[in-house]
């Protein structure tokens, strides 16, 4: 018999925390569950952090983990989420996990990160920013434009830094950038939480197929970005994702076009670098330049536009320009299109961020021939048909072993391409990568899949080649 659900104390301050039992499922290896679980523990919760894996698996997180923490390692208690006050669940666990039925039988409230940290926090702005390609660019982007005016502008979420992190010394008024994955807008107890005074939609492709049962699902999740928006606050979407729109949101809405708005669109055009707001309500803006930065690829310029765009909508539109100048600068980020070495006349990038076929073919546009492309990983339940037709520049193509490369090799067959392994080897597939690139040539570390198998994230697959391509040249390689 399912034990009888029992009324659990509200968190709507941090005093609030004191003496509950907290359990947090999921430490993780990307900081949400240990901001999680050190935020909980300063403030005088009793707190459980559980997780699948082991110690050794969850070494560098347990090595940062301090104050009085029980854990449980390899497993998960029943008890830990029945006899809870409140759950913190890691957005890797999926949502319907037995354990978490439990703690929702028992009346306990589950929560993510994020929830938690609105609830506490309602009134710092938050500028939100999801979509399946180009989120975490866009939203550093807006940071970087952001410290403009707001030096002290906050950048958190699905970027590896919770927003639990830097809660406690966040100042009135504050400006928060969310990063945010479908998986944590999905895990909202209540949209309308996360109230984001700017919330930016950069496109919805298909990706986490193995997770969710439809694209449409996919896409509700990401939508939820605009719950609880007002009529004061501003929706950003990126070009193609207002078809998925089933109910506009109440805040005015900004499109961000590729070239040519829509008729009748309010919102920004972007062309050869030069973006021009449209919008009836506003004198034009004028014609302005992108400013040069060390991002490659067109799908970037929009990135910073909409980032423009979105730190436009917060401290004032006739700040764009402004808005614009403040992104000169900034360097892009790690792990997505950055430039590693330059090596005997060959341009190497590390792009291991690129975990769907489209972000690969985006990728891909960003450079001109001779091209050699390292890919392959573990499957997502994706198609390639995007990125065969985005293969035109690629002379050879280097594939690591995993379950979506059967696939990939497929999508590649008759495009001309030399194609070479899968290797299980990330070391041995860039020593022939190296040796088939000509001087004059790019290569490009741009997997298209998961890391799953090989690595433990795709952080750590791109540390892993940036370290390989590191000891292969140094030796004078191949």
């Amino acid at each position: 018999m399912p034990r009888a659900a029992r009324q659990r104390p509200a968190v709507a301050a941090v005093r609030d925390l004191r003496g509950m039992r907290a359990t947090v499922m999921g430490l993780g290896l990307h900081g949400g569950g240990l901001a999680a679980a050190q935020f909980l523990v300063r403030h005088g919760a009793r707190v459980t952090v559980t997780d699948l894996r082991d110690e050794t698996v969850l070494g560098p997180s347990l090595d940062q983990l301090a104050g009085p923490v029980r854990l449980v390692l390899g497993r998960h208690e029943e008890h830990d989420f029945a006899a809870a006050d409140l759950v913190i669940k890691n957005p890797g666990v999926p949502a319907g996990s037995r354990f978490l039925n439990v703690a929702r039988q028992a009346g306990t409230p589950v929560e993510n990160d994020i929830s938690l940290f609105r609830r506490l926090h309602p009134d710092s702005p938050v500028l939100a920013v999801t979509g399946s390609k180009g989120k975490s660019t866009t939203a550093s982007a807006l940071h970087h434009a952001l410290r403009r005016w707001h030096p002290g502008a906050c950048l958190g979420g699905n970027i590896t830094v919770s927003p639990l992190a830097f809660a406690d010394r966040l100042g009135p008024g504050t400006p928060v950038v969310l990063e945010l994955s479908s998986w944590q807008l999905g895990d909202l107890p209540d949209p309308a939480l996360l109230h984001a005074r700017v919330a930016v939609l950069t496109n919805i492709l298909p990706d986490h197929q193995d997770r969710y049962p439809s694209m449409r699902a996919y896409a509700a999740d990401k939508l939820r970005i605009f719950a609880g928006q007002r009529a004061a606050d501003r929706a950003l979407f990126g070009a193609g994702t207002w078809p998925w729109v089933e109910q506009p949101p109440r805040a005015r809405v900004w499109h961000v076009a590729d070239g040519r708005l829509p008729d009748g669109c309010a919102g920004a055009e972007v062309d050869n670098g030069v973006l021009r707001l449209r919008d009836p309500a506003l004198d034009d803006a004028g014609a302005l330049t992108l400013p040069a930065t060390r991002l490659y690829g067109r799908h970037n310029l929009l990135n910073l536009a909409t980032a423009a765009l979105a730190a436009a909508a917060l401290v004032g539109e006739r700040e764009l320009p402004a808005a614009v100048a403040a992104l000169a600068g900034f360097g892009g980020l790690e792990h997505r299109l950055e430039s590693v070495a330059r090596w005997r006349g060959i341009h190497i990038v590390n792009d291991s961020a690129a975990t769907m076929p489209h972000a690969t073919a985006a990728a891909l546009a960003a450079f001109s021939g001779p091209l050699t492309l390292i890919a392959g990983g573990n499957d997502k339940q994706l198609e390639f048909g995007a990125l065969r037709a985005a293969l035109h520049p690629v002379a050879t193509v280097v594939l690591l072993a995993g379950t979506a490369t059967g696939k990939l090799a497929a999508a590649l067959a008759g495009s001309g391409a030399a194609i070479y392994g899968p290797f299980d080897d990330l070391r041995d597939a860039v020593r022939e990568a190296l040796a088939a690139t000509p001087a004059g040539g790019t290569l490009l570390f741009s997997p298209g899949a998961t890391s799953f198998g090989m690595f433990a994230h795709e952080f750590e697959r791109g540390a892993a080649f940036k370290e390989a391509v590191r000891e292969l040249t140094t030796a004078g390689e191949p």
